[in-house]
Parts: C-alpha cells; structure tokens; sequence
C-alpha cells in the first residue's frame, strides 16, 4: 500500500481480497470507498466507463457497513463497492440503458438480481455504460458517450457490457453485474482481460432488465438472455453466483475438481469460425497448460454444423431484440422478400427474424433441440469445450452507422461484425453456462483469453475451469 493507503495491486486485487481486508479491518468501508472514488475521479474521465452514480448515498451505506463489522453482523458482501451496468433498474439512482428517451428514468424498485446484491451488503455506487438498449457490440450512445478501452483508450472494451469491463478493469469496483444475450459479458471479457461468466439460462433473475422498457417488466426472462458477473478472479465468479443463483435453481458442484480427471474438448474451426492467430493462439496455450496439468485434451466437437446453430440462434436473436421494437420489426419484414429461403447473409437472417410466423418458429425450435440434445450427449463423455470468447482481440472504435459494413481485423484480413456472435452463439442457443478466464497478452499488449462451455447447470463446472487456468497463468493483469 502507498502512503495514500491503497497501491495499484490492491486495485487489481479480487473482490474477495478486498472482503478479507475490511473483515480484518486492515481498512473501513469508508476508506475503501474513499480509495475507490479517488480513482474514479483520477480516471474515469478518459475511460468514461461510468453513466450514473451516487457516492453521498454510498458513503453513507459504507458507514452503516463500518458499524455492522463492529458489531460482527456482517454480510457476505458488507462494504463491498460495486457497480451495475445501466440496462439494470436501481431504486434512486438513474437507470436510461443509452437512451435519450429514459435519460430521467429513476425506477422505484430494483431489478431482482441488484436487490439480491444489496441484501448482501453490497454497495452500488454507480451504473456502467452501455450502447442504446444493450443493442451493439461497443459501448457508445448519444446521451453518455463513447467508453474506452483501458488497455487502449483508442479500443473498444466490447458491449454491450463494455463500460462494466472498463470498470471492473481499471479497479473502480469490486465487480460488476452484467447481462448476456449475444456474447455481451464474454466479449468484453476477452477484450479487457476479465473474468466472466454467462450462467445456464434462469439461474439468476432478468426481472428489472431493459429492455424490454420498463413498462414491459416480465416476470419470465426473455429466450437466450442471463445476467452474470464480470470479476478479476474466478473466485469472484463463484462468490458472485452463490449470492446471484434464484432459490432453488442452485446447480450442482464441479464434477471434476483435480485437473488430472479432466476430459476436455478443443474447439476451433478456421473455416465457419475463423479468429485472429493472437486470440487461436491463447485458447491453444490454455489448452495446453491443463494438459501440463494432467487433463484429457482432444480436438473435437459436438455431432451438429455449426452453421445450422448459427442460423438459429442469430435469427432467434434477432427476433427477440424486434420485441420492444415493432416499427424495425415491420420495416426489416418488408424486406424478407428480397432474400432468397436460402441465403443465410446477416441482413437477410434480420430480415427473416422480422417476419417470423408461428409455423417457422415451430421449425426453429424443433431443430434447436436437436443441438441440445447433441450437446448433453457430447457432454457425458467431455466436461467442458475451451474455445474462443471471440474471435479478435478488442478492436478499435468504430461507430460508423451501418454496422453491416463494419469490419473485424484479424490477422488474416477482416471479419463481418455480427461473427462477434459465433463463438458467443454455440452456448446461448443451447441455454449452458460458459466462462471466460484471461490468458496471456499478446504483442500488441492486449489481453486474450478463453471460452469455456459446460453442460446446462454446470455453471461451477465451468468457474472451476477458470480457477484452474487463473493458477496457471497468474490471473488478471492491470492494464498498464
């Protein structure tokens, strides 16, 4: 520690690190808070990760968690400042999700999974940015601006998570609770070198997420869609989910917990689902630090095409984000039939998704089971499947107005946009949990990492894959 109290390895330290200081009072709730917002106003100001906050209410919160751990009442999570991201409501505190139209929305209530976090002594102290209604790939919108990447201010950290991975990057809090539904906490996990986690679909509450707007509060989560905690540890992860998980939805253990049991498949595949030689390169190392360690790792892969998931799930995807949508959803229907039943191009599929009739639907879900079914059976003979988050590394911004004509660089040359969603699409369409662990950096000193698929409801499964990989290869490391 500096003689300010708080050194750049504690900013880089896992939540649960900081949960062991304030339970040993090595510090207060108060300081720490103090610490957290110093570096705030220090930083945020060029990474911009940050769209609402209240520090008064936080510092009196982190009051009441300094006399709790005098009176040994502390919760799990007692003083522990977080933040999340704005597509959550917050009771009090500003919730537009990057829309101009609910710039002054303060919700009464919490989304259930915030409530959850507060009852467990967490701290809220601010709201992390997002692209207009969670609806892109980087984190950009009218009303709060563009987030930066804090290992590369002129890089994206991804979306629609983004400005929750810069937060959690650049040490602003403990950890972040986020959403997924089209890569949106694996993505910026890869680009910021973080932890994350896409839970099995209905492990953790989506009751107060936007969208869909806030009139449209469902009590059933939307298709494909979680939410899920973005960390600096694996630890943080479980901790995180212990606390998250809805009463009695509680997976089972890892299945496996000695690396030497392990039985993994590797999973690339340069023709469907090409990715940069620096991102291939760090699922391989993972791959092969488990193998160090004892674990099975063969090439191989679930008896389904890729292609025919991809389909699927990114017309399901697009019919789902057309739900809150009905003037886009007319206006792309038009267009359906300017595509031929065959061509799979993304405006076409977009198109197709707008003009979805109950007897296609029908079809798409019948071929959607067998994948899941291919998937269980894969998964009696393998524990998990390490593959790409993404397939490059964090990109620069780019928010030119048609995002059909932006482009991914990878090493080969570049990529459609929306292939952000392959990788991303095989555990979302099945409804499996998938986490992502940081790997190494590359040349360009930009962090890559790992996917990691496991069966539905093995969520801890795939945290105690993170874990193992974390000790291998250090954790998380600080952008410089």
């Amino acid at each position: 520690m500096t003689a300010a109290g708080f050194d750049e390895a504690f900013f880089a330290a896992s939540a649960c690190s900081w949960r062991r200081g304030l339970e040993k009072r090595d510090f207060s709730a108060r300081e720490l808070l103090g610490a957290v917002w110093d570096r705030i106003l220090e930083r945020n100001p060029r990474i911009n990760a940050l769209a609402a906050y209240d520090y008064d209410s936080a510092l009196n919160q982190a009051g009441a968690a300094d006399a709790a751990y005098a009176r040994g009442a502390a919760r799990p999570l007692e003083g522990l400042p977080i933040t999340i991201k704005d597509s959550f409501e917050t009771a009090g505190l500003a919730t537009a999700c990057g829309d101009e139209a609910l710039a002054e929305y303060v919700p009464r209530q919490d989304a259930e999974a915030v409530a959850r976090l507060r009852a467990a002594g967490a701290i809220v102290l601010a709201k992390t940015n997002v692209p207009r209604l969670t609806a892109d790939f980087q984190t950009f919108n009218s009303l709060y601006g563009a987030t930066c990447n804090p290992w590369d201010e002129a890089r994206t950290p991804g979306g629609s998570s983004g400005g929750a991975a810069a937060a959690v990057a650049s040490g602003f809090c403990a950890f972040d609770l986020a959403s997924d539904l089209g890569g949106s906490i694996r993505w910026p996990a890869q680009a910021c070198g973080l932890f994350g986690l896409k839970p099995s679909w209905r492990r953790i509450s989506l009751v107060g997420h936007i969208p869909p707007l806030p009139p449209l509060r469902l009590k059933n989560p939307p298709d494909l869609a979680v939410a899920g905690p973005l960390a600096r540890s694996a630890a943080d992860l479980d901790l995180a989910l212990s606390l998250l998980e809805e009463p009695g939805r509680a997976g089972p253990p890892p299945r496996r917990s000695d690396p030497a049991e392990l039985r993994l498949a590797l999973w690339l595949d340069p023709d469907f689902a090409p990715v940069d030689p620096e991102v291939e390169a760090g699922v391989r190392l993972a791959a092969q630090m488990l193998r160090d360690a004892g674990a099975a790792v063969t090439e191989a892969r679930p008896a389904f095409a890729f292609a025919e998931a991809f389909e699927i799930y990114v017309t399901l995807n697009f019919a789902i984000g057309f739900a809150g949508a009905p003037r886009e959803k007319a206006r792309f229907a038009e267009q359906a039939r300017n595509f031929e039943p065959d061509d799979l191009s993304y405006p076409a599929l977009r198109a197709r998704a707008a003009n979805i009739d109950a007897t296609a639907f029908a079809r798409l879900t019948e071929r959607r089971k067998a994948i899941g079914a291919a998937f269980a059976g894969f998964f009696e003979r393998h524990d998990a499947i390490l593959c790409p988050p993404a397939p490059c590394l964090a990109v620069p911004h780019d928010f030119s107005p048609d995002p059909f004509a932006r482009r991914l660089p990878i090493g080969a040359g570049a990529l459609p946009y929306h292939d952000l969603l392959k990788w991303a699409g095989l555990a979302s369409l099945a409804l499996l949990p998938a986490a992502v662990a940081p790997v190494a950096l590359t040349r360009k000193n930009l962090p890559t990492g790992v996917q990691i698929v496991c069966a539905r409801g093995e969520d801890r499964m795939a945290v105690a894959l993170a874990g193992m990989i974390e000790k291998a290869t250090g954790g998380f490391r600080a952008p410089k």
